[in-house]
């Protein structure tokens, strides 16, 4: 059997279906597992071992449709679902299993506040699509792997943070879900250990500011690492505090304990952090509270506002990120730190 899974971005979103992609190897005999993503997704799941061939769309969707056509494939396991995936699936007209993207929930929680969204989280939902196949959660949570020659010097990182330190992710794919710098720097300062700062280049300025207020206690590697090897130092770490972005599902594929800080997104949305299951839990899909925190602005009327955020808060208030209790946050993370060491 040939299985070709679909899943385009976001790099959260795609570490989401590993679960799935891992248990569709592991349960069917002799299944060979293709994937196609974006282009620029490529490192998320270019070292993934239940992947026997991968895929990658740019700009030229008929190409793509081509090269497809000339695999032949079993079924189509669509997990994005939207106009692209259905051009896919036409073209290539062999079975299809598409996961439930509650498309119309999402709307009225996000835009009218009626929660209708069952609770199934994402990954959930990507491992129910596969159920006509046998296929079933086997609980042992989210998948990143690294390429063998990913790796970090000593002299990568500041001598001060060998012993261990608290990875901050302060990136994030919109400003909505991100914490002003203030509050960062808070934070920080009330961190008890050393703090790693984790993001792109787009956040390596933000990052001299928050870094700015202690430069021996907080190294900023916004920018200064490839994808992959940011992901080595989320592993490395004893804890991570990470906004509504990729780096959060990354820490949970390593177990980290994490501190997820809620803006524009919610974990209502079935986003939220995921992790191996235990157990009588395993059926139920039911996730060990004790691995994390979800930090959140309680009683906030327009909460979520999107499902992926936004340049700028539609109220303008930003109440969702300014309100967020850094004292609480900390001290979680603070605890965190103290029960890896």
């Amino acid at each position: 059997m040939r299985l070709l899974f679909i899943r385009f971005s976001s790099i959260g979103d795609i570490v989401f279906t590993t679960p799935a992609i891992r248990a569709a190897k592991q349960q069917l005999p002799g299944v060979e597992i293709h994937f196609l993503t974006k282009s620029s997704m490529k490192a998320v799941t270019e070292a993934n071992p239940y992947i026997d061939c991968f895929h990658y769309f740019d700009k030229d969707l008929g190409a793509t449709i081509n090269e497809l056509q000339t695999v032949g494939f079993d079924y189509v396991i669509d997990l994005h679902k939207n106009l692209r995936t259905l051009k896919i699936k036409k073209a290539l007209g062999v079975p299809s299993l598409s996961y439930h993207k509650l498309s119309w929930q999402k709307l009225l929680l996000t835009k009218l506040h009626i929660n209708f969204m069952p609770t199934r989280h994402i990954s959930d939902r990507c491992l129910d699509t596969l159920a006509p196949l046998g296929v079933v959660n086997d609980g042992k949570g989210l998948d990143y792997f690294l390429p063998d020659t990913i790796q970090l010097s000593p002299a990568d990182l500041p001598a001060l943070h060998s012993n261990g330190y608290i990875a901050l992710v302060i990136g994030a794919s919109f400003a909505s879900k991100k914490l002003p710098i203030a509050q960062l720097q808070d934070l920080c300062t009330q961190l008890k250990y050393p703090v790693v700062l984790i993001g792109g280049k787009e956040d390596a300025l933000e990052g001299e500011q928050v870094a700015s207020i202690d430069p021996i206690k907080i190294f900023n590697a916004c920018g200064k690492f490839s994808l992959h090897q940011s992901a080595l130092l989320v592993k490395q770490s004893k804890t991570v505090i990470s906004h509504d972005t990729g780096f959060l599902y990354i820490a949970c594929a390593y177990h980290k304990r994490t501190v997820a800080i809620w803006g524009a997104t919610s974990p209502a949305l079935q986003v939220g952090p995921y992790y191996p299951l235990t157990g009588l839990d395993t059926a139920a899909g039911k996730n060990d509270m004790d691995m994390y925190f979800n930090s959140i602005v309680p009683n906030l009327p327009c909460q979520p506002c999107s499902n992926y955020g936004s340049k700028q808060c539609p109220q303008g208030h930003f109440a969702c990120m300014r309100q967020q209790n850094i004292t609480t946050i900390a001290a979680k993370a603070n605890g965190y730190y103290e029960e890896a060491k």
